[in-house]
């Protein structure tokens, strides 16, 4: 069987992109909820609009790139490693979290945190320093919303900066990425 331009695999930056573009549209609907009108209607719109935007620019982007050498990606061993600590310091941290602490609000500032921190590992593992970068900022953000907590900040401020901030993290990336 011959291999034509229609049967290619998607790039890496395909690949990262529609992944960033999916969690971060996850990270904005979810959490601008508990904001006030007309907030969680205009941050998700807003939110919608600039993913569709992000997935446009990804594909012109990838039919204008000439090949390039394969992209290490899911089924590299230290992928595999990250992901798995990942999933565990997730569910782990979650169950600690709402089950036996009951601080459910504090739920999407652990998520962002753990997600920024494997940002750091993916970044070695595949050489992407853009995602030191993303690391960086959602770890800050994760961070951020536990400080937020501290101060008895509302749930609604604990999402907006930690989950929404962390979406337009998410989204910010990508548009570096199709930059470059």
């Amino acid at each position: 069987m011959t291999s034509t331009s229609t049967d290619r695999r998607p790039s890496g930056l395909v690949t990262g992109s529609l992944i960033a573009i999916s969690f971060g549209t996850v990270f904005i609907m979810v959490n601008s909820g508990g904001l006030p009108a007309p907030w969680p209607l205009v941050i998700r719109v807003a939110g919608a609009i600039a993913a569709v935007v992000l997935l446009i620019a990804v594909f012109r982007k990838d039919r204008a790139t000439t090949g390039g050498p394969p992209a290490r990606g899911f089924s590299d061993k230290w992928f595999r490693i990250i992901l798995a600590a990942e999933v565990i310091a997730l569910f782990g941290g979650l169950y600690l979290i709402n089950g036996v602490w009951g601080r459910p609000s504090l739920g999407v500032a652990w998520i962002a945190t753990v997600v920024g921190i494997h940002f750091f590992g993916l970044a070695r593992a595949w050489r992407m320093p853009l995602y030191h970068g993303l690391g960086a900022v959602m770890t800050v953000l994760g961070l951020a919303g536990f400080a937020i907590y501290a101060m008895d900040g509302s749930d609604a401020a604990i999402g907006l900066v930690a989950g929404v901030g962390s979406g337009v993290a998410l989204f910010g990336t990508v548009a570096v990425a199709i930059r470059k």
